[in-house]
């Protein structure tokens, strides 16, 4: 290669250079006026997301302090059915201990109006039924002894045998 040749080669490699270079600097321009939209858009926005963020800021500690006020009494309220519950508790106790005790005693006074009943009972059974049992025998028996006299003394053969049959 000559070297006019190689000039030539390095003016349009220069030349393409400065083509590129003219590009960037329009691609740059174009971008520095997309930034710019972008800037102004931005600045036109951060007012009202400041105030979005003041607002939210404002309702969170709101809502904090009503969280706090809240969490408060709802720990009041536990204690209060906490303390009741143990009242109840010791209520039921109390309750059913009583309720034991008369039950307890309840039993004791039937078991002895039940034994003074069979007591009674057994008294007027002894005391009363049993001599007039006796009395009621004693009578039958004279009834008998009186109807034997009266009929003759000795029974006939035929009341005899008859009375052997049915005894034996």
């Amino acid at each position: 290669m000559n070297n006019e040749t190689l000039v030539l080669v390095i003016a349009v490699f220069v030349g393409l250079t400065a083509v590129a270079q003219i590009g960037q600097l329009f691609a740059l321009l174009a971008l520095q006026k997309k930034a710019k939209e972008l800037q102004q858009q931005v600045t036109a926005f951060v007012p009202r997301a400041e105030s979005i963020l003041d607002s939210a800021k404002q309702t969170i500690d709101q809502s904090r302090s009503q969280l706090t006020e809240l969490t408060t009494k709802t720990n009041e309220i536990l204690d209060s059915t906490k303390t009741q519950l143990v009242r109840v508790d010791t209520l039921l106790a109390d309750v059913s201990t009583r309720a034991k005790t008369q039950m307890d005693r309840a039993e004791l006074v039937l078991d002895d109006a039940m034994g003074k009943v069979h007591e009674t009972v057994n008294t007027v059974h002894g005391g009363v039924m049993k001599p007039l049992r006796e009395i009621q025998g004693v009578t039958n028996g004279i009834r008998a002894a009186v109807q034997h006299m009266l009929k003759g003394g000795r029974p006939n053969v035929v009341q005899a045998h008859q009375d052997e049959e049915m005894f034996i």
